[in-house]
């Protein structure tokens, strides 16, 4: 062990954080989590110790350590799995084991909302937040949170008396009415809340409603709403989802890099990411994600449709920019620190044009050309300082013209992992909101396509039988026994069965 990590490992603090492992190169080789820094990170380095084969193999790659704090246990079990999903450090995927990560499921639209942890999100409308290493931590955190905000985890099929759970204070007893679908709901958007780091302002709230209650003199709702508060408060103390304002982002990696490479002079708290997808100009839609603190902040993601669909990239990065830089949205959502445009010079250039026609100017715009994964600056109107030393202590180069410059860094440095994630998570974003489109546009155009079956008619069979493929599955009688037999005989003549 060299002087420098002894010297580290001495000043270890006694709070719950991530920790990275180095290896020689600066690479980060392993990240992990801890309750206590100073008690897990000097464990790697006790010879007493058991180890397999792949924990000493790792040991004797670690030259150096860094680590972050955060304010409980449970920020750090998140904040692990960003940095996990963002570096890939070869360690991890080394040691960890074959279960997939979990996702908390809060089924918040439906008309018996429930929370429960899945393996495996779908496309169900449900709201998903994740995903996490732990599924233990996450249950045990939802469990303490279940007291503070009572919440269902299943609906039993014809149950009409309230359960057990709420007799315990952990269920709002929707069989029974004790607590109406509106109030239900307002609770679990402040458990979405707490779960996405956001636990002050909920104090925040209740504090204030509960005051407001005791000026009513609605006594019973204002010790309700006081045992939630306190509760809360306590729970910062044990297993709980803290602020991610008390993060040290100074300590992050790859924000580190981003800053001294482009001079931005202080940390981006908020990155903000856009790419554009679209079918030959159809269905055209953006995407906007948020990372705040370099953490991905799925709450603050936004989507748009283009007005018209248009197959020109640099037209719908220009309008989609102007949106997101309205005066609405900029009091709405504030100002991004930094924006990552999802292309090359075309894409950055129409982004920029918007950004100026907005009068946004000071603002960090720039690029992540695919397949060489360049950083695209452009010159005098990105707001960002190159400095070529950094570049070079990088390992990097650039390449310039008249108009922009072309940076090349090394895809294994953080900085470019940070990017990428960025970039990917936006491109994912986007997808998925075309494919829905996409999906929702071809199931009404096949029975738009029926003559004499109009809207009206189009909306009873979807409700009957719940999508295109169901009415083609359904026999001429079912279908006439919903809309009439002289209707079914057209329906039955223009769909065609689905494939088998």
């Amino acid at each position: 062990m060299n002087s420098s990590l002894q010297k580290k490992l001495d000043n270890l603090p006694v709070t719950p954080g991530v920790y990275f492992h180095k290896n020689a190169k600066g690479e980060i080789i392993y990240v992990g989590k801890a309750a206590v820094l100073r008690n897990r990170v000097r464990q790697y380095f006790q010879k007493s110790r058991s180890r397999d084969p792949k924990t000493e193999a790792l040991i004797l790659d670690i030259a150096d350590v860094d680590w972050m704090e955060v304010d409980s246990e449970i920020e750090a079990l998140f904040l692990e799995a960003e940095m996990i999903r963002r570096y890939m450090p070869r360690y991890n995927i080394l040691l960890r084991d074959d279960k997939a990560m979990s996702y908390i499921r809060v089924d918040y639209d439906s008309d018996y909302p429930t929370v429960s942890t899945t393996r495996r999100p779908l496309d169900d409308k449900a709201r998903y937040f994740g995903p996490y290493n732990s599924t233990a931590s996450v249950r045990q955190a939802l469990k303490l949170l279940r007291r503070i905000f009572p919440y269902a985890t299943r609906q039993i099929a014809g149950q009409k008396r309230a359960s057990l759970h709420y007799h315990l204070g952990l269920d709002p007893g929707l069989e029974e009415g004790r607590t109406s679908l509106a109030d239900y709901r307002s609770n679990l958007r402040k458990l979405m809340a707490v779960i996405e780091g956001k636990r002050q302002s909920i104090e925040h709230e209740l504090e204030r409603d509960m005051q407001r209650a005791a000026k009513l003199k609605d006594f019973e709702l204002a010790a309700k709403l006081r045992n939630q508060f306190f509760s809360l408060q306590k729970l910062s103390q044990q297993v709980i989802f803290s602020d991610k304002e008390f993060m040290d982002i100074s300590k992050d990696h790859a924000l580190g890099e981003l800053v001294d490479l482009l001079g931005l002079g202080k940390f981006p708290r908020r990155i903000e990411g856009y790419d554009i997808s679209h079918m030959q100009g159809t269905d055209v839609v953006a995407s906007m994600v948020v990372f705040t603190n370099g953490v991905s902040d799925k709450s603050s993601y936004r989507k748009f449709k283009t007005k018209i669909d248009h197959n020109n990239d640099f037209y719908n990065m220009n309008e989609t920019l102007k949106r997101r830089l309205s005066a609405k949205n900029i009091k709405a959502w504030g100002k991004p620190n930094l924006v990552l445009i999802d292309g090359g010079k075309g894409q950055l250039d129409a982004a920029n044009n918007a950004r100026d026609e907005r009068g946004c100017q000071p603002l960090a715009f720039i690029g992540l050309a695919k397949r060489e994964e360049q950083i695209v600056i452009q010159k005098g109107r990105s707001n960002v300082e190159l400095d070529y030393e950094v570049l070079h202590k990088l390992g990097g180069y650039a390449t310039e013209s008249d108009d922009f410059i072309l940076v090349n860094v090394p895809h294994n440095t953080n900085l470019i992992k940070l990017l990428q994630r960025i970039r990917d998570e936006s491109h994912r974003f986007a997808v998925s909101y075309h494919s829905v489109l996409k999906s929702k546009r071809q199931v009404a155009s096949l029975l738009e396509d029926i003559p004499g079956i109009g809207p009206a008619t189009r909306r009873k069979l979807l409700r009957t039988f719940g999508s295109v493929r169901g009415v083609s599955l359904a026999e001429q009688a079912e279908i006439a026994a919903a809309i009439g037999a002289s209707k079914a005989v057209i329906v039955k003549k223009y769909l065609p069965p689905p494939a088998s």
